[in-house]
């Protein structure tokens, strides 16, 4: 649907529905959360071949728009992912509710028991681009955490995410929860975006996951809180300590498993030490892979590279794509990342335990990584069934935001006749 004359009268349709629909779910039992979210998965798997169908659609749509290898990566649907999508539901649907968990409680000499709980933050707005997939975790981490939530998809997965919003649709059925708890904006009009983000009276927060163009348009005229996911300039140290199969078989997985997500390494650092011995091997190997490396310094001479420019230091790829700098330490390699880090995800190799010490001490990233690849920068993996992004500021959410991280907290206070003096 592109035809919608009047955006702004559709915008606050959805956002009075919205809030509407979080004011129930604010106190919607556990089990009804968890029946719809099971419902959703099981039509997501009835109904892939319709999803794979409306996915064919936008892959036409993207190629003619001609998005990159790596783009077209990302909007790619098939069984396989399906199969992830309801594998994710799943695992949100069998997480704790932490929709009144106490987070605290103690009792004061006046008498007075005081509780912290957990609470819905209400109406998320998620602005998203080609990944149809958010359409499912944002869904359902909103719902598990007791909010609402208006989708606003790229235009690049405009048919498979409404498939996908079909689904979750049919699951708030089954559990008779509201169907405007989860709601799609039924346009590709660049308009709806800006009205989403000055809803102040509808929307309690927005969470823009997407390119260094969307999150810096949201976060310029944004009039709602944000939740900030900045692009991940993920960088990978090799340190002098590094034990060489650790080294190759991370920096290989953490560039090429998948370039387009933005958990891939796109920087490597490598101790001068190194140079001449493993530090070649690492960037031979990612050569012979494929990867375009944009080296500085005396890693130029090694076969296949290309000369780095400033241009490359602090760039997001997500393609075949990696900078290569040689650093004299750890300390080196601190500042490097200081200076061009995206706060997102840093990684560093090596078996010594006070160099470790010291990168997590000294690098302020969302996630910080010992001998592990950057693509476990993911909330599933962290064991949160999904993520609706990876906030990169410092308040609130900070790093993969699961269900918990989607929730406020108020006070309760109890007293028994309790004056105070």
């Amino acid at each position: 649907m592109n035809d919608i004359a009047d955006i702004p009268a559709l915008m606050t349709e959805l956002g009075q529905n919205a809030k509407a629909a979080a004011a129930e779910l604010a106190f919607a039992p556990a089990e009804a959360k968890r029946k719809a979210l099971k419902a959703a998965a099981d039509a997501v798997w009835t109904q892939r071949a319709d999803i794979i169908a409306a996915n064919a659609k936008d892959l036409d749509f993207g190629r003619d728009k001609g998005l990159s290898d790596a783009m077209m990566d990302r909007l790619m649907l098939d069984e396989s992912r399906i199969q992830g999508i309801v594998d994710g539901l799943r695992a949100v649907a069998a997480q704790n509710d932490p929709v009144g968990e106490i987070l605290e409680e103690w009792d004061r000499p006046t008498g007075l028991n005081i509780r912290r709980v957990r609470t819905p933050l209400g109406v998320v707005g998620v602005i998203y681009e080609s990944r149809p997939n958010v359409t499912a975790d944002a869904g359902a981490l909103c719902l598990k955490s007791g909010n609402a939530v208006i989708l606003r998809g790229g235009s690049e997965s405009f048919h498979s995410s409404g498939a996908i919003h079909a689904c979750l649709v049919e699951g708030l059925r089954a559990a008779g929860l509201p169907v405007s708890a989860i709601q799609l904006v039924p346009t590709r009009d660049r308009a709806a975006v800006q009205a989403l983000l000055t809803m102040t009276d509808h929307v309690d927060v927005i969470v823009p996951r997407g390119g260094k163009g969307l999150v810096g348009l949201v976060q310029r005229e944004a009039r709602v809180p944000v939740f900030a996911h900045l692009e991940g300039i993920v960088h990978v140290y090799l340190d002098k300590a590094a034990d060489p199969k650790k080294a190759m078989d991370i920096v290989l997985n953490a560039k090429t498993r998948r370039t387009g997500i933005c958990g891939a390494a796109e920087c490597l650092l490598i101790h001068e030490d190194l140079v001449d011995t493993l530090g070649t091997d690492v960037v031979s190997m990612l050569v012979n892979a494929g990867v375009k490396v944009h080296a500085d310094g005396p890693l130029q001479s090694i076969a296949g590279t290309v000369a780095a420019t400033d241009a490359d230091w602090g760039k997001e790829y997500l393609d075949m794509d990696i900078a290569a700098k040689v650093v004299s330490d750890l300390d080196g390699a601190i500042a490097h990342i200081r200076q061009f880090g995206s706060d997102h995800t840093d990684c560093i190799i090596t078996e010594d335990e006070a160099a470790v010490a010291r990168f997590f001490e000294r690098v302020d990233s969302a996630i910080l990584m010992h001998n592990a690849s950057t693509q476990f920068a993911d909330g599933g993996e962290f064991g949160m069934g999904a993520e609706i992004g990876i906030a990169t500021g410092k308040m609130h959410a900070r790093g993969p935001v699961g269900a918990a991280q989607l929730t406020s907290f108020k006070y309760l206070v109890t007293g028994d006749g309790t004056t105070r003096a």
